[in-house]
């Protein structure tokens, strides 16, 4: 019987080496393409069943990720915040409530949340008017010192189409106190007397009026389906937040990402951290590093439930709706973009063809047509799916 076992055991690995070997020789023949005499790339796969690694290649190079540096922002984050963390935009008021009547100042103190609306200023509006207020006799105020004064991320371009990382926003504009002061008057709000004071500091002893929120997992999935920029930074900024500097600065999620680096025992790489959504010039990791980011947010049940729903899905959604269009990878490859001048790249998760977890990372540098990086990824997701 042992001997019958044993036969099997050699038979299993046997097959399980074939495969390994054929793998190989399959993402070799991707790597003799033309392409890469005149680019670079960096790329990793990790059998995340068996707690190895199944393909390297340049997977320490380091380059600059684009947009899949927002996993490392948002693995960040979720291991520092939790899942359960909540988007803030609070409101507080000076002076006193007499007869349905605001004497006073009302504060709005922005939290960085990305996905404030119209319709969400209606909520916040209603909020204020049954706290019992029907008129206000004041100034209405925008605190944004939750981060620190800076409209762009280090190292963006200046000529580039770049969102302004204002922490009370509304579609992106700074329009928040003049949305608010006209919705308040539609729901019957007199505001003849409240002016609009600009940007300004909550004092000390300020009352409480209400907290609007919104779940961290909004905010994931806009981030990463859709590769969203403005989301990126403001979740890089509730990392710093955390730190209890106010106002936080990006230098604060800078040295929380290096710590968390440092705990994965990859801290001793020179990697560049500037922003959380990889805009950035001066961004500078590895295929070593996404992965094992990936690996590590795999193994925590509190990151995974949140990170996977809000990753693409080959040929079905986000940015890689038109990709993987067919074959075994479609619906299959679960995985982070990134795109910018000269730089194409992949990271996510699949299932491989014997039912295996795997997880794997490719940055394409240098590539002058992002298609080019595009279509070499693709061929390799195809592969991995058959393994």
């Amino acid at each position: 019987m042992k001997k019958i076992l044993f036969l099997a055991l050699i038979c299993c690995l046997s097959v399980t080496s074939v495969a390994q070997d054929s793998l190989r020789i399959k993402l070799d023949s991707l790597l003799r393409d033309p392409l890469f005499e005149t680019t670079q790339v960096g790329m990793m796969v990790f059998d995340l069943d068996a707690d190895t690694v199944l393909y390297a290649y340049q997977a320490r190079q380091l380059m600059r990720p684009a947009s899949t540096m927002k996993l490392v922002t948002a693995i960040t984050a979720l291991d520092r915040l939790g899942g359960a963390y909540e988007y803030q935009t609070r409101f507080y008021y000076t002076g006193s409530i007499a007869d349905s009547v605001l004497t006073g100042n009302l504060y709005c103190v922005g939290g960085f949340d990305p996905t404030l609306t119209q319709d969400d200023v209606a909520v916040i509006a209603e909020s204020i008017r049954q706290a019992g207020i029907t008129k206000i006799r004041g100034t209405i105020i925008a605190d944004k010192q939750m981060k620190e004064v800076l409209d762009y991320g280090e190292g963006w371009c200046w000529d580039d189409d770049n969102p302004m990382l204002i922490p009370l926003s509304i579609g992106r504009k700074d329009i928040f106190l003049a949305t608010l002061r006209k919705e308040l008057e539609r729901q019957g709000v007199d505001v003849a007397e409240t002016k609009l004071g600009g940007n300004g500091v909550m004092p000390n002893g300020a009352r409480h009026l209400s907290t609007y929120r919104h779940s961290i997992d909004v905010v994931l999935k806009q981030m990463m389906k859709d590769s969203d920029n403005f989301y990126a930074e403001s979740m890089f900024y509730q990392t710093a937040a955390s730190t209890g500097h106010r106002p936080a600065k990006a230098s604060d999620a800078r040295q929380l990402t290096k710590q968390f680096i440092k705990r994965l025992g990859l801290g001793g790489n020179p990697y560049k951290i500037a922003d959380g959504s990889g805009l950035s010039l001066y961004n500078y990791v590895s295929a070593e590093l996404l992965v094992y980011m990936l690996r590590y947010a795999h193994n925590k049940e509190e990151i995974i439930g949140h990170l996977l729903p809000a990753l693409p899905i080959a040929g079905v959604d986000g940015t890689l709706k038109k990709r993987m269009t067919e074959g075994c990878a479609y619906g299959n490859v679960v995985a982070k973009t990134g795109t910018v001048t000269g730089i194409s790249s992949l990271a996510g998760y699949l299932t491989a063809g014997d039912g295996r977890q795997l997880c794997f990372a490719i940055i394409n540098q240098g590539v002058m047509r992002s298609k080019d990086g595009r279509d070499f990824q693709d061929r390799v997701c195809e592969a991995l799916c058959e393994y």
